[in-house]
C-alpha cells in the first residue's frame, strides 16, 4: 500500500512506474511522470451497498484481482479522491428537444462539481458529432459557455459514432479517461454505410484503450412503462464541430433519430449502453423522469471522485486481451470494474 498521501492518477491503460517508488501527491498537485519498463495494469473500482450507497473506506486487503483466473498481488492501492479526464456527450435528437434546457442545466451542475484537477470537453451528437473546446480544460466558465452557446440543433442519433469520437479525443490523455453519454434513443446515424461504428467495435476499442464509459439513458415517453430512477446496471463484478475552426468532430452520418423519426415506437435507450458501461467498469443509469436528470449527473460525478485505484504487475505481456475479475471481500457489497485489459507488449 502506498503512503497516506497516495498516487492521484495512473498513466493510461498501463501506468509506467519506477519499482518501489513511493509517490506523495495531494489532489491539488499535477500527476507525476514515471519511467520504467515495468507495466502496471490500472483498474478503477466502484463499491456499493445493496441500497446503492457508495462505500469509500475499504482497505487494500478487502480487494482481490484475478488475471485470466489467476489471483494477482496488488502493487498499487488508493482510496482518496482521484482526478478525471472526461468527454460528456449529449444527445440532441428531436425527441430530446423539449428537454434540452434541463439536460444542459444538469450538465452544468456536473461541471460545477468538477475538481480543479479534473479536465473535460463537451460534445453533442445530432447532424454531426461536435466536441468543444479544442483542448481539454479545467475551466468551469469555458465548459459552461460551451453548454450555453455551442450545442447543436436537433437531428438524428449517431450514438456509437459519437462514443467512438469521444474515445479518440481521450487517446493522448493520461490518467482515468471517461466518456459520459446521455441519450434517450437507440443508435440511428444519418447514413447506413459500413463506415458507421457499431456497439461491438466501440466496446472493443474502449476495452483496449482503457476508457471507462458511463451512460444515462432516458426512456421518458419513448421507453417502456415503469418509473423512477434506476440504480446503475452492468459492471465488472459479476473542439468545435465538423467544418468549424479550432474544433474536433465528424459528420453524424441523414435520416433517423428523435420522436418524429420513430413514430410511435417505444424503443427507449439503446440496450448496448448497459453492455458497454458494464464491460468498461462504468455505470448505467436509466431514467423515466426528467426530474432525476440533475441528481443522476451529480451521482456520476460523485462515483468518479470516489473510486478505488487498484493496480497489479502482469506476469505475461502477450499482446492479447486478458479477462479481469475484481472481488470485494465484504458481505453484501458489489464492485464494478472493467472486465478485461490488453496485455500490450513493452514497446522499445
Amino acid at each position: 500500500m502506498l503512503p497516506a498521501r497516495t498516487l492521484s492518477v495512473f498513466l493510461s491503460s498501463f501506468a509506467v512506474i519506477v519499482a518501489g517508488l513511493a509517490v506523495s501527491v495531494q489532489s491539488q498537485q499535477q500527476p507525476p511522470t514515471f519511467s520504467s519498463a515495468n507495466r502496471t495494469v490500472a483498474v478503477y473500482a466502484t463499491v456499493t451497498e445493496p441500497s446503492g450507497r457508495l462505500v469509500t473506506d475499504l482497505e487494500k486487503d478487502k480487494f482481490e484481482i484475478a488475471d485470466n483466473g489467476k489471483r494477482q498481488d496488488l502493487t498499487i492501492f488508493a482510496n482518496d479522491i482521484q482526478p478525471i479526464t472526461i468527454v460528456i456527450l449529449l444527445d440532441r435528437s428531436g425527441s430530446m428537444r423539449r428537454n434540452f434546457a434541463r439536460v444542459e442545466a444538469a450538465a452544468e451542475e456536473f461541471v460545477r462539481d468538477m475538481l480543479p484537477e479534473d479536465k473535460a470537453r463537451i460534445g453533442s451528437f445530432s447532424n454531426r458529432i461536435q466536441v468543444d473546446p479544442q483542448d481539454f480544460t479545467s475551466s468551469h466558465e469555458e465548459l459552461i459557455g460551451v453548454l450555453q452557446k455551442d450545442l447543436q440543433e436537433e437531428g438524428p442519433t449517431p450514438l456509437w459514432n459519437a462514443v467512438n469520437v469521444g474515445i479518440t479525443a481521450l487517446l493522448h490523455q493520461q490518467g482515468r479517461r471517461v466518456v459520459l453519454v446521455f441519450t434517450d434513443g437507440v443508435d440511428r446515424p444519418m447514413n447506413f454505410s459500413n463506415n458507421n461504428s457499431s456497439l461491438k467495435s466501440v466496446m472493443k476499442r474502449a476495452e483496449e484503450e482503457n476508457v471507462m464509459v458511463y451512460a444515462i439513458g432516458f426512456s421518458g415517453e419513448n421507453g417502456p412503462p415503469g418509473g423512477g430512477h434506476h440504480t446503475p446496471m452492468g459492471g465488472g463484478y459479476g473542439g468545435g464541430g465538423f467544418g468549424r475552426p479550432g474544433g474536433f468532430g465528424m459528420p453524424g452520418g441523414g435520416g433517423f433519430g428523435g420522436a418524429q423519426y420513430r413514430g410511435n415506437a417505444a424503443e427507449g435507450p439503446d440496450p448496448g449502453l448497459k453492455d458497454i458501461s458494464g464491460a468498461t467498469g462504468g455505470g448505467y443509469f436509466e431514467l423515466t423522469s426528467t426530474d432525476n436528470i440533475a441528481t443522476t449527473f451529480k451521482r456520476v460525478a460523485t462515483e468518479l471522485h470516489h473510486q478505488y485505484a487498484l493496480g497489479f504487475t502482469p506476469t505475461q505481456l502477450d499482446g492479447k486481451m486478458h479477462s479481469l475479475a475484481v472481488k470485494v471481500l465484504a458481505n453484501g457489497m458489489t464492485v464494478r470494474a472493467r472486465r478485461s485489459y490488453l496485455a500490450e507488449k513493452v514497446r522499445s
